[in-house]
């Protein structure tokens, strides 16, 4: 009995340190997001002219992108896009670099698959549609915010993108290249799987992680929560803030469940308890991000999930612990941000319960200890569950040369899990080695598309078997060396 409460008592002190830590830190992003927006504000009033007069006088000589397939940044978990927090960035101002770098606003919390429906019509124009079967299984509208005009309107297989996803976004990047694979897009019979170029992916959760089960999710079936635990108090917060549905709060940011009309104008007071006793909402249904991110829900995502042969894979994993003697533990206290330390000791002792099934056949807890803090390093490096698809470390990258499409390229960082994000000063140097290597990646191998183009009139048509050959073969040539990866380069 009376280990029972120490034990009770140091779960709830751990949960009141969580919540404290998470609520300060989402604090800080918001009073940030607003300070910088006020001067900002200010400033355009009084220099709206001028700025008018800079844009003209913009460098005639500059490079000229259109001809380059765009770059999208896909935000994970708790994220946000273009338009929201004002002039917060969430990639930290990488998309400033070009002018051909979108980032979309997607559901935060919503399911991965809501999110790659919302991706699909943020660039190609439209009334999001989530498909009628799926809108009636999880309870909420077939239909959701419209975009008159798409970002990218002409994305077709003569017009591919790159998609570049962090965290829960690179999933996100997978199964809507599956989606287009399947043609799923009512209207849009001429989809396929080679509208994407490249998916990179940055500390991406491939494969679930353990810190879904310390969050609060039940590692029996990944799918429902405990009753008390730091996911329950968000669930709460998010059914408030959506109820209340105050616009200038819902357009400063918004959690992405607008299709389940949540507002007070919609459900009344009845509508609210509902979702707060659990009855209705995403999290009666399932239909949310969190289910997608346990080790469970993410292998029975991956089952529909394919690696396409065209399309080139690259994945950076981000790590922060090391072994002392033979135990893993943190690599470093000041290294790592202040809101996921708790996390990266938690997941380096993690054992999974032994009353539970292991979440798959072949489950080690030793395997899963490596993590920075929000994901385990080995959901990271590539799609592992139910089935490892196609990969290959890069330690040196001269053994990647030439790059093959159907592979995983994958990469370890010393880093924790906001390292790509957020704050560009945090990550000092290595945030722009890092971007400016993927950009260069991505736009050098525009190569091996054009080269097909010409060939065949298609993107990558056949390229697996030719990849070797048609950089051999490719005006101004060879390959060099950026950013860590093998980088073909440009015409």
């Amino acid at each position: 009995m009376i280990r029972w409460w120490w034990v009770s008592a140091f779960q709830l002190a751990e949960l009141f340190v969580s919540s404290v830590v998470h609520l300060l830190y989402g604090f800080y992003v918001y009073s940030t997001a607003v300070a910088a927006d006020l001067p900002q504000a200010l400033s355009d009033r009084i220099f709206k002219a001028n700025a008018s007069l800079e844009l003209k006088k913009q460098d005639p000589t500059s490079t000229n992108v259109d001809d380059l397939p765009p770059i999208v940044l896909v935000h994970g978990i708790f994220g946000f896009g273009k338009g929201k927090f004002g002039s917060f960035s969430y990639f930290g101002g990488a998309e400033k670099k070009d002018e051909r770098v979108l980032v979309p606003d997607l559901g935060s919390l919503t399911s991965t698959y809501d999110r790659a429906r919302e991706l699909f019509y943020y660039l190609k124009g439209g009334t999001v549609d989530y498909g009628e079967e799926h809108s009636k299984a999880c309870g909420h509208s077939q239909f959701g915010r419209l975009y008159e005009q798409g970002h990218y309107p002409e994305w077709d297989e003569d017009h591919p993108i790159h998609i570049v996803g962090h965290s829960a976004g690179a999933q996100v990047a997978r199964v809507l290249q599956q989606m287009l694979a399947d043609k799923a897009f009512k209207g849009h019979e001429n989809t396929s799987e080679n509208w994407v170029l490249s998916i990179t992916a940055l500390s991406g959760a491939f494969n679930g992680t353990t810190r879904t089960y310390l969050d609060g999710m039940l590692p029996e079936d990944g799918r429902n929560m405990k009753p008390l635990c730091l996911l329950q108090l968000c669930r709460l917060g998010v059914i408030i803030y959506d109820w209340l549905d105050i616009p200038l709060l819902k357009a400063y940011y918004n959690f992405g469940f607008d299709h389940f009309n949540l507002s007070w104008r919609k459900v009344g007071l009845w509508g609210l308890v509902d979702c707060l006793l659990g009855n209705a909402g995403p999290w009666a249904t399932g239909d949310w991000i969190l289910p997608d991110l346990t080790i469970q829900g993410a292998t029975k995502l991956n089952c529909d999930l394919q690696t396409f042969q065209n399309t080139f894979y690259f994945s950076y994993a981000t790590k922060r612990t090391r072994k002392f003697l033979g135990v893993t533990v943190p690599s470093g206290i000041l290294s790592i941000h202040p809101m996921l330390f708790m996390r990266v000791l938690q997941m380096s002792l993690y054992r999974h319960p032994l009353d539970a099934p292991p979440p798959y056949k072949g489950y080690r807890d030793e395997d899963w200890l490596d993590n920075d803090g929000a994901l385990n390093t080995i959901s990271m490096t590539h799609p592992r569950l139910p089935i490892e698809h196609p990969s290959c470390p890069v330690t040196n990258d001269s053994e990647c040369q030439p790059l093959q499409p159907g592979i995983w390229y994958y990469k370890i960082v010393e880093g924790d899990h906001i390292l790509f994000i957020l704050n560009r000063e945090r990550a000092g140097v290595q945030f722009d080695l890092i971007y400016d290597g993927i950009f260069k990646l991505l736009w050098g191998s525009r190569i091996v598309s054009e080269r097909c183009t010409r060939l065949q009139g298609t993107m990558l048509k056949a390229l697996s078997s030719k990849v070797s050959s048609v950089v051999k073969d490719a005006p101004c040539g060879g390959v060099i060396q950026d950013g860590g990866y093998v980088v073909l380069s440009s015409l």
